[in-house]
């Protein structure tokens, strides 16, 4: 996966706060770092901790509407141009990633509202609540804003993802997903707290999967992505592989409880992402008909 060299970037999609401490709320307590922490955390929050937004780190939605924090952004993209930065640079890659995302959705969706990603470094808080970075990439229904540390991909690879460009790629893609639910209003059904492999919260973590999938099967089409490759789709699915909640349970318990589910499978979260792709719109996203 490559970007144009030309292909001009829109900064004003992403807020760079790395290097700054932002107040708001009291800090949640994640226990230390490391992977083994952010193996535990992610059993329940990978690639979808919508932070009061239903599933995810449920208690943090009673913090909802706390102040999140108002100071200017600690650095800047400037050196984020073109296309060309975005292949050399990971925050400019995470920028061009964004804004191929976004725009897919605007013309996919009408009506489509803009969301900005937030880069943070160590913790943040939100309008759902204060963040370490132990959480991984989240979005925040109370401020609509997405936010990750660039340091995640280092984790996701030492524990069997890719840190490759699509499957970075992916983790973004699904954060978008929640986005989209959210101004759908089916962000809402993971509110209920259920879990299983067939519970709404897994459906609602897999429909945002099945749009990461939408959108690599238009990236192109939007002028910013010179070429997606087999190999591209291969790496996201090989991160999609080693996020499912049984991958993860195996790791960090030594043994598998699929009604703990909150997620989705390793395989559920292949097939909704593969069903993505092969479909090509939202409409072959429909993960609340059936089993899943």
């Amino acid at each position: 996966m490559r970007f144009r060299k030309d292909a001009k970037l829109d900064r004003s999609q992403v807020e760079d706060y790395r290097g700054r401490r932002m107040g708001g709320g009291t800090p949640m307590a994640l226990g230390g770092g490391g992977i083994v922490t952010v193996l535990i955390v992610l059993a329940v929050v990978l690639l979808g901790g919508n932070l009061g937004g239903g599933g995810g780190l449920g208690g943090l939605g009673d913090l909802a509407g706390q102040s999140a924090g108002t100071a200017a952004p600690g650095a800047t993209l400037d050196h984020c141009q073109r296309g060309q930065d975005a292949n050399e640079h990971e925050d400019c890659f995470v920028l061009g990633v964004v804004n191929s995302v976004q725009d897919y959705w605007s013309k996919a969706l009408r009506g489509y509202e803009p969301a900005t990603t937030r880069f943070f470094d160590g913790s943040v808080s939100t309008a759902c609540g204060t963040a370490s970075s132990a959480v991984g990439p989240f979005y925040c229904p109370g401020d609509r804003h997405v936010y990750i540390d660039l340091g995640f991909f280092d984790e996701l690879e030492s524990f069997g993802g890719s840190s490759a460009p699509l499957a970075r790629a992916y983790v973004l893609a699904h954060e978008y997903g929640h986005h989209v639910q959210d101004l759908t209003g089916t962000l809402e059904r993971a509110r209920g707290g259920d879990t299983g492999p067939q519970s709404n919260g897994v459906r609602v973590e897999l429909q945002a999967d099945c749009y990461a999938g939408v959108w690599v099967a238009n990236a192109r089409r939007a002028g910013l992505i010179e070429d997606i490759s087999r190999a591209d789709v291969q790496d996201a699915l090989t991160s999609a592989a080693a996020i499912g909640d049984d991958r993860i349970q195996e790791k960090t318990q030594g043994q598998v409880n699929p009604e703990t589910w909150t997620h989705g499978s390793s395989d559920q979260r292949q097939s909704w992402f593969v069903r993505g792709i092969e479909g090509g719109t939202p409409n072959s996203c429909d993960t609340f008909r059936g089993r899943v």
